[in-house]
């Protein structure tokens, strides 16, 4: 679970500062005030870690990427190329490293730091890191040549005592991506053998990050499955329906899709049961247009009297939901979703209601959840049930961006344990007071004149 994000330089920010993350973490503010950014950043990072690349430092994307910055430049704050990107990432790891030269107790969490910048159309890492409670090990570049320019690396290992092999002193190359030290680095070395645990924590890290994007696809009249298992339900939702039949062809309680108990019910039922909550739909069906087909209907009945329907054939909202119910329960425990206006196209009901679906898969799942709304709807369901103790102010971190002079900034919403942000900033969702007030008082003018 991610439990801390620093950004420095990045698109409108100069600095985030420390953001300090929980199992549901939400980020709220006006348009263009820099909250889908602080997703961007994790979303880089995934995609430069997936990269077949091992040289390019980080991958700025592509059309068919998660995010697409363009150039180097495109993403720096203020777009000055002599400015110095700087990235940190706090987790709790899923599975402790066995590694710790000061204890008998594993590694728990760790903090990685990197430092990137461009020099003669170059893209160069200065320096990244690895960080435990008592140790550092990473990489930093140094000039021995300012002649020649020539850029080197050494190790950064704290006090940690290292014993190089014998034979003759080699330079080591260049990190790997931004975060990777080469083989070199463990291999002139005798007792380094351990750096490679750091790397594969990291990338394991974002091997469990999943996203689902703000414009999902519209539903479809039949769906294509071959029996393929996707690792989630697409960027824009497009793989809910493969991963909903992939997840009955498993048997429902497969570990390595859902990881749950025999006792839980299974992905379809719970989806149905909040899609009946919500008062969406009374039922839904999805099954081949024909035997030994690969071409499968999803049919809904709106209520029991009803006839059953293509999804295609009623609201928007339900195909505009199902991936994100789809998503919240078919990804593995550990795993962190990242969603982007979750509630958009659904009604203010519906949005209030979907908070108690995150609430639900971060206590019951173990999965942590990242989103960026605009929803009033969700974030006062989300208060009421901290107040009914259903889910503790300390298991949410949630923010307020805004934007001035081009500069991002950031603000925690100070949530006490009864679900009252002491800080609520002015105008947060806009001015519907304002708005009343104004309405009545227009209302008032005109009743005057008719009399």
């Amino acid at each position: 679970m991610i439990t801390e994000l620093r950004a420095q330089n990045f698109k409108s920010w100069q600095d985030t500062g420390p953001l300090q993350f929980a199992p549901l973490t939400g980020l709220f503010g006006a348009n263009s005030s820099g909250k889908t950014s602080i997703l961007q950043v994790l979303l880089m990072l995934k995609q430069t870690i997936e990269s077949p690349d091992r040289n390019r430092v980080l991958h700025f994307g592509d059309d068919r990427s998660l995010v697409d910055f363009g150039t180097f430049h495109d993403l720096l704050y203020t777009h000055k190329t002599d400015l110095v990107l700087q990235l940190d990432v706090s987790w709790k790891l899923s599975k402790p490293l066995p590694f710790s030269r000061t204890s008998l107790f594993p590694i728990n969490n760790l903090t990685f730091h990197t430092e990137i910048h461009e020099e003669n159309d170059r893209i160069l890492v200065e320096c990244f890191h690895y960080t435990t409670d008592s140790d550092e090990f990473g990489m930093k570049r140094v000039i021995k040549n300012k002649k020649r320019g020539a850029n080197q690396y050494e190790l950064i290992h704290g006090d940690y005592p290292v014993i190089r092999n014998p034979g003759r002193a080699w330079n080591l190359p260049p990190p790997v991506k931004c975060y990777g030290f080469p083989d070199e680095a463990s291999g002139y070395y005798q007792n380094l053998g351990f750096l490679s645990d750091f790397v594969l924590a990291f990338e394991n890290l974002f091997s469990e990050i999943t996203y689902l994007g703000p414009l999902r696809e519209y539903p479809q009249r039949s769906y294509i499955w071959s029996g393929e298992r996707p690792q989630d339900v697409g960027l824009s939702g497009e793989e809910a329906i493969p991963a909903l039949l992939a997840a009955r062809a498993e048997g429902l309680t497969s570990p390595r899709l859902v990881n749950v108990k025999r006792s839980h019910k299974p992905i379809e039922q719970r989806i149905l049961e909040w899609l009946q909550k919500m008062e969406l739909i009374d039922s839904f069906s999805l099954e081949p247009i024909a035997e030994n087909r690969k071409d499968y209907e999803f049919r809904v009945k709106k209520n029991p009297n009803s006839s059953e329907v293509l999804i295609t054939d009623v609201g928007f909202g339900v195909s505009q939901l199902l991936p994100v119910l789809v998503l919240c329960y078919y990804v593995p425990e550990n795993s962190t979703i990242i969603l982007e206006q979750p509630e958009i196209h659904l009604h203010p009901k519906v949005q209030s209601d979907l908070a108690d679906v995150l609430i639900d898969v971060v206590k019951n799942r173990n999965v942590q959840i990242i989103l960026e709304s605009h929803s009033e709807h969700l974030l006062l369901r989300l208060m009421r049930r901290i107040a009914e103790e259903d889910i503790s102010a300390d298991q949410t971190a949630l923010y307020f961006c805004q934007i001035n002079d081009g500069t991002s900034k950031i603000e925690p919403l100070n949530m006490d344990e009864y679900g009252n942000i002491r800080n609520w900033p002015q105008d947060f969702f806009g001015d519907s007071t304002g708005e009343l007030i104004k309405k009545t008082k227009a209302e008032m003018q005109r009743r005057k004149v008719i009399e």
